[in-house]
């Protein structure tokens, strides 16, 4: 098998991949990259944000995949889906992260690509997402065929504190027959 291998985590597999999805979000924060935070993130507040999210992984609220190579988590996507009865029909696309090694190697786009196939099988329909406006992450979502719908000046802070603006996208999925 050639390249990196992208699997549905469980909850045992969430839970035992928590320090490592922690330490690839400190990574990026550390890198300019806010992901919801700021620098300098303070010891242990990635892996309890990712601990955060255990209840909606049981639950079935929050699917997470994560890309591995040779062992090493290499990136990570997570699919949200709506609860509510009348957008159960949508979910949104949220922390597709990859590692700034292994970025540029199309792991990103097959990370989006996955959780679109997922959200495909579960009869999902349509998928949101944001992301800060003018960054590589944009040309990735306009060029797997996502449409922005809107900008949302000084939406979020960038890991340094400075606000930037977000564009928000949308992506209808076919309907499968079933």
């Amino acid at each position: 098998m050639s390249g990196p291998e992208i699997v549905r985590l469980g909850l045992a597999d969430f839970d035992a991949a928590v320090p490592e999805l922690a330490e690839l979000l400190g990574e990026l924060v550390a890198g300019s990259v806010s992901l919801g935070f700021l620098r300098p993130l303070p010891p242990g507040a990635a892996e309890a944000w990712w601990r955060g999210r255990r209840a909606a992984v049981a639950e079935g609220g929050l699917a997470v995949w994560v890309a591995r190579e040779r062992g090493a988590l290499l990136g990570t996507v997570g699919l949200a889906p709506v609860p509510m009865p009348a957008g159960r029909h949508r979910a949104e696309v949220v922390k597709l992260m990859v590692r700034p090694a292994a970025q540029g190697r199309g792991l990103g786009r097959a990370l989006l690509g996955t959780v679109e196939r997922a959200a495909v099988e579960a009869g999902l329909r349509l998928l949101l997402l944001d992301t800060e406006s003018d960054t590589p992450a944009e040309g990735l979502y306009r060029s797997a065929g996502w449409t922005r719908y809107g900008v949302v000046p000084d939406y979020a802070a960038e890991s340094g504190g400075a606000l930037r603006d977000c564009s928000f996208f949308y992506k209808k999925l076919p309907v499968t027959a079933g």
